[in-house]
């Protein structure tokens, strides 16, 4: 009573206060029970989940026999549109290895907001405390031959599998694609809406459909000549 007393005394009115307990309450509960689902649900599956890791919501953990996933400590998982912060939520993040010998390795301090990731035949890495924005994809594959046509239903095309890797403090926009044998460098950012379908150098600001380098975030210097048109 004493609390609401004095949030009354500054002003407040009384649903601001409500609102704001009830955001504090869906905070601490999603996080109490998204976590606590995720390490059962590691444990049970063989998925590494270090110290400091935190889940809002359902996390989708599919780990084929003999691949890995690994989750760095203090990453934060988000699959609620309740803790989402720009946008709503598509689907709850999702870390998929389909095969033998594949590996997600989810750095320290990542944010993840209903991030796909799938790893098929290679690798994908994310680096310290990348942060994803809602509905983002990474994916290291295809899934399917390009040729012959007639045979891409049935032809997996795993010859063509590559991997990618996100460098340190690197910040993926919203709605995102990043696609097979992309390496994004340090501290890149990627807008919103882009498709990436090459490597961005770090320190850079790619973006579109398929992502170009725009310019340099580091003051006084330029991308390199071939990305700088």
């Amino acid at each position: 009573m004493s609390m609401l007393k004095k949030a009354l005394e500054r002003g407040l009115t009384p649903s601001n206060v409500i609102s704001y307990l009830c955001l504090q309450i869906m905070r601490v509960n999603g996080a109490l029970w998204g976590s606590l689902r995720l390490r059962l649900k590691a444990l049970a599956l063989g998925v590494r989940v270090e110290p400091g890791v935190s889940a809002h919501g359902p996390v989708g953990l599919m780990r084929w026999p003999g691949s890995s996933i690994r989750i760095g400590a203090g990453a934060s998982l988000i699959s609620s549109w309740r803790r989402a912060t720009a946008a709503t939520l598509y689907a709850p993040v999702r870390l998929r290895t389909f095969g033998p010998g594949a590996s997600i390795d989810i750095g320290p301090g990542c944010q993840l907001s209903g991030t796909s990731i799938t790893a098929r035949s290679t690798a994908i890495s994310l680096g310290r405390q990348v942060m994803f924005g809602p509905n983002c994809v990474v994916v290291d594959s295809d899934f399917h031959a390009h040729w012959p046509p007639e045979a891409r239903a049935t032809e997996p095309g795993m010859e063509g599998d590559r991997p990618v890797c996100v460098g340190d403090y690197a910040w993926i926009g919203m709605n995102c694609l990043i696609l097979k044998g992309v390496n994004i460098g340090e501290g890149a950012i990627i807008g919103a809406g882009s498709v990436v379908t090459r490597d961005v150098p770090p320190f850079c600001l790619a973006a579109g459909s398929p992502a170009r380098v725009l310019r340099c975030l580091k003051p006084g210097e330029t991308p390199p000549a071939s990305d700088a048109q």
